[in-house]
């Protein structure tokens, strides 16, 4: 049996919590259902030790009677999985399991929030910063043997914020002394920087910048990012890296939490015009 992803705990946990919410059993939901969803199988899906089918949830969200067309899109996404292959599957080779959820989880997302303290987010990434941040923090022969596929991929991983379709919607929070990194290959910094006020200007897309001299604040206890889905807190997660491990956050009180700390470093960053100036004059020194 293969390990549950992100996803799929995601939604069997929806899937549960709107079953509770009707106060029905799985026994109910099954006679329902005429014998498509047998009890076994339901318990599975809402468990994620199966993948649910694009259709399974179809039938689930009518027996619920569910007719928020977001909250339909949201869950048909999360269940999308093991109907498709993504680009990112090519490099199984590659990426960690962990690192494979993050990048499912962008593809299908509504919302990114990040803040960063000591790097620029790998969606706003050139190559050769790129190059550089994941060269540096290699802290295996395996990784280093690794470095230009992983440079593909985070490149890649970009896509995301120029879909036709729909644009992710991104707002991250960049602690300033981020931007005054000293890369060895030359022109590098300036590259990133320039990256970085060009992508501001984007709709989808806001910058913010942490200055130095901002009061104590939540977010010098570490980095992390929330994925949300179509504005359906109770599906959103929250993504932590370390330097030899990543976590996922998933209760639902503890997502809460981070979502308030991310609501209160927007409140203690400079604003994005203000931000943008600021990018543009730290560019000039680089």
């Amino acid at each position: 049996m293969s390990t549950p992803t992100v996803r799929r705990r995601r939604l069997g946990a929806k899937l549960r919590a709107l079953r509770d919410v009707l106060g029905l059993t799985l026994e109910e939901v099954a006679e329902k259902s005429a014998g498509k969803i047998t009890v076994a199988k339901l318990s599975r899906l809402e468990t994620a030790r199966t993948a649910a089918k694009p259709d399974d949830v179809e039938m689930l969200l009518s027996l619920y009677g569910v007719d928020d067309p977001e909250l339909q899109a949201a869950l048909l996404a999360l269940a999308s999985e093991g109907a498709r292959r993504g680009w990112w599957h090519s490099y199984r080779g590659v990426l960690s399991p962990v690192y494979e959820d993050l990048i499912s989880l962008e593809a299908d997302a509504a919302s990114a929030r990040s803040w960063q303290m000591g790097a620029i987010p790998g969606l706003l990434q050139t190559a050769e910063y790129a190059r550089e941040i994941i060269t540096t923090t290699a802290m295996s022969a395996a990784v280093e043997e690794r470095v230009d596929a992983l440079v593909e991929v985070r490149l890649a991983r970009q896509a995301v914020l120029t879909s036709r379709e729909r644009p992710l919607d991104l707002c991250v929070i960049i602690a300033e002394n981020a931007l005054h990194t000293r890369c060895l290959g030359e022109g590098v910094m300036h590259d990133q920087l320039t990256r970085l006020h060009t992508l501001s200007r984007r709709p989808n897309i806001t910058i913010q910048v942490m200055p130095p001299d901002a009061p104590p604040h939540v977010g010098q206890m570490g980095s992390f990012s929330i994925l949300g889905f179509n504005g359906h807190a109770d599906l959103d997660v929250v993504h932590v890296e370390s330097l030899t491990s990543a976590l996922y956050v998933e209760d639902g009180e503890q997502v809460g939490v981070y979502q308030d700390a991310f609501d209160r470093l927007r409140a203690a960053a400079l604003p994005a015009e203000a931000s943008a100036d600021r990018i543009a004059e730290i560019r000039k020194l680089a």
